[in-house]
């Protein structure tokens, strides 16, 4: 009985996904004695009221004596929001139903004690791995102090990115570029080399999602990113992030791309941006806890190798390209199979004609 109603909850939360950052994307429903719903809510936006409150808001005074499941732990601090303990305990909520616990640890444990010490019956773990996974993101930036990094490309059969003259347009099918689309409006920023904006002059958006769009940031040693490329044409209300040497920061390209909207930045005092550096130096100055990055093949391969990812997202077509086509990972080399990088498959999801592979890291 748990699950059913848990699963609503897990659905509502979704509905969050792409607009809570650097908050979790949770969701709530009021279940009264009887079984029936009552109440239903889910935090839709950083620094606006948690699940927990609109839920409760929906059921009015019917939540007294009813239960509550929540994806994620309540909190019970004060932040841009009051705890939701306090508005559990006000409504009399008699039975506390939550998933997964909150990896905060000014919150983990507190929320369970500040309830049953209120009278309020707790049980946790219903569909953990399920939350979980929803909130990977969230999870890392609050543990590790540090950004989610997923690794995305879509690939053929034999590992092609595109055709040696360049050409790419389309390796995958329409499904596969809607969840690509929609994947970007789940994170705060996409990663490009200066040659994927040379060579392909993206928009990097969520297309018709109604996602906000993520921010972007540029890897561009020499400042070679075109006043009229459609990043800074469409940039909109997101930040456009250039990443470049220390020795550029006040040349007139740079002068020229701050005019034209762009913060180009010199995060690590190497010739070249180190792409760790740079994203930990974008996490505590700008706030980026999730990073999508989506190559060239050169950026990513820098990613593999110094291992610098948690997830992998590979759009896999039932294609070949051969000899002609260039390889997604650039020239990871490995003379040993036995020390070849080794991940583990974590989803594999059918889109079309096409799979999508989720893979993380050992």
């Amino acid at each position: 009985m748990h699950t059913k109603y848990m699963q609503e909850a897990l659905r509502l939360a979704n509905l969050g996904l792409g607009h809570t950052s650097p908050n979790p994307a949770v969701g709530a429903v009021v279940v009264a004695s009887n079984g029936t719903i009552i109440g239903r809510g889910y935090h839709q936006k950083a620094g606006e009221p948690h699940a927990e409150v609109h839920a409760l808001h929906d059921a009015g005074t019917r939540a007294c004596g009813a239960t509550i499941y929540v994806t994620l732990e309540p909190c019970c601090i004060h932040g841009k929001t009051p705890p939701c303990t306090e508005a559990i305990i006000a409504a009399g909520i008699a039975q506390v139903v939550y998933a997964a616990d909150d990896p905060n640890p000014r919150v983990a444990g507190r929320s369970r004690a500040i309830l049953e010490a209120a009278g309020i019956s707790v049980i946790s773990g219903i569909m953990a791995d399920e939350a979980t996974w929803m909130n990977r993101h969230f999870n890392k930036h609050i543990t590790c102090q540090a950004p989610f990094v997923t690794l995305k490309s879509a690939i053929t059969l034999d590992g092609k990115i595109a055709l040696a003259n360049g050409a790419s347009r389309w390796i995958t099918g329409a499904a596969a570029r809607h969840d690509a689309h929609r994947e970007r409006g789940l994170h705060d920023a996409i990663a490009v080399g200066i040659g994927t904006v040379l060579s392909d002059d993206p928009l990097l958006t969520c297309r018709d999602h109604p996602l906000p769009h993520p921010d972007v940031i540029v890897f561009d040693s020499r400042l070679r990113t075109p006043l009229t490329c459609a990043l800074l044409q469409n940039r909109g209300d997101r930040q456009l992030f250039i990443l470049t040497q220390r020795s550029l920061m006040q040349s007139e390209a740079a002068q020229q791309l701050r005019a034209a909207g762009a913060m180009v930045i010199a995060p690590t005092p190497s010739g070249r941006p180190e792409i760790r550096a740079s994203l930990q130096y974008l996490y505590e100055t700008h706030g980026i806890c999730s990073v999508l990055v989506e190559g060239g093949a050169g950026i990513i391969t820098q990613c593999i190798q110094e291992c610098l990812f948690d997830e992998v997202h590979l759009y896999l077509a039932p294609k070949l390209f051969g000899n002609d086509g260039i390889g997604w990972n650039g020239m990871v080399g490995v003379s040993d199979p036995a020390r070849a990088p080794q991940w583990r498959f974590q989803r594999v999801i059918s889109l079309g004609d096409d799979v999508k592979l989720i893979l993380v890291n050992h």
